[in-house]
């Protein structure tokens, strides 16, 4: 698990991170997102004890992360893919990694194998893409088998089929216990991968919620409902913080203050057929722009051209 506490840090007289609290619990993906310049990347340092708190306290499975003994077996983290010595292969930085902490040779080639780097575990790394190298700083995040897995834009300069696997990685970890924190500003990736985001702006906390609910809300949290028992099913909806909107002469209703599973389920009570039952949501993409609106350091204008440019 990871905690923060009332994390604050101040570069003179520039608030960078202030008051957060969040948890990140085992076995889901938590999304910590935020625009740039959000202090995304300096709380994730502090969470790693490579800046000081000005104020505030962080700590991975209770213990500040400068407190394990061993953190390479207790916390994965890739926060800079290209911070390798150039002259290295692959498997020569895994394995100097590997030394510090006891960790077999075995492990070094499992961790390989998993990123695909195997056919270029010889390969001196400064003729890396960026691909393969982001690809290694993961294999490194996972070398000591940790429980905890920290990654900061782990999809960055991943072609299609690299950016299905981290995809399936992160889920697979989760679903094996881990505690799994990352950070992107892909939103259709962070969709499909997390279950739980963290949302900062400008250094606080905006938003600690699941993808289901900060979409729904976001989207106005209605539901759309067909059937031809309109008046019927409205009745039996109908109580406090129920709004239901009809039209004259029409099957459709639009309900707010439930959700769709309560609907289905009071329709299928009472034999009401159901034509359509479809809740509304905000993309996520669109939910996030929405909320980080006034957290936006440089903001452009989209605008239809006039004309051609002289």
């Amino acid at each position: 698990m990871i905690r923060a506490h009332a994390l604050t840090k101040r570069y003179g007289d520039t608030t960078v991170v202030q008051d957060l609290d969040f948890t990140v619990h085992p076995g889901t993906v938590t999304g910590f997102l935020g625009p740039n310049g959000a202090g995304k990347s300096t709380t994730m340092r502090m969470l790693l004890g490579l800046d000081a708190p000005t104020r505030g306290r962080a700590t991975i499975g209770g213990r500040a992360y400068t407190s394990h003994s061993a953190p390479l077996t207790e916390v994965g983290a890739l926060l800079e893919a290209r911070s390798v010595h150039p002259g290295r292969t692959a498997f020569h930085h895994l394995m100097a990694l590997a030394h510090t902490h006891g960790i077999p040779r075995t492990r070094v080639e499992h961790v390989l194998d998993l990123a695909g780097l195997t056919a270029v575990a010889g390969k001196r790394v400064k003729g890396f893409s960026l691909g393969m190298g982001q690809r290694l700083g993961i294999a490194a995040a996972l070398l000591g088998d940790p429980a905890v897995v920290i990654l900061d834009e782990p999809v960055n300069g991943l072609d299609p089929e690299g950016v299905l696997w981290i995809r399936t990685l992160l889920r697979d970890l989760a679903a094996q216990g881990r505690t799994v924190l990352v950070s992107s500003h892909l939103m259709s990736e962070m969709a499909l991968t997390a279950d739980h985001l963290v949302i900062i702006g400008r250094g606080r906390l905006l938003a600690d919620t699941t993808v289901t609910e900060f979409t729904t809300t976001a989207g106005g949290g209605s539901v759309t409902v067909l059937t031809p028992r309109a008046t019927a099913l409205s009745e039996l909806l109908r109580g406090p913080g129920i709004d239901i909107t009809t039209t004259p002469g029409s099957d459709r209703l639009e309900v707010r203050g439930t959700d769709a599973e309560r609907i289905g389920r009071t329709a299928a009570a009472h034999a009401i057929p159901l034509y359509e039952l479809t809740p509304h949501t905000a993309s996520l993409e669109q939910a996030f722009m929405d909320l980080t609106q006034e957290s936006v350091d440089y903001r452009t204008t989209t605008a239809a051209p006039t004309g051609a440019l002289a």
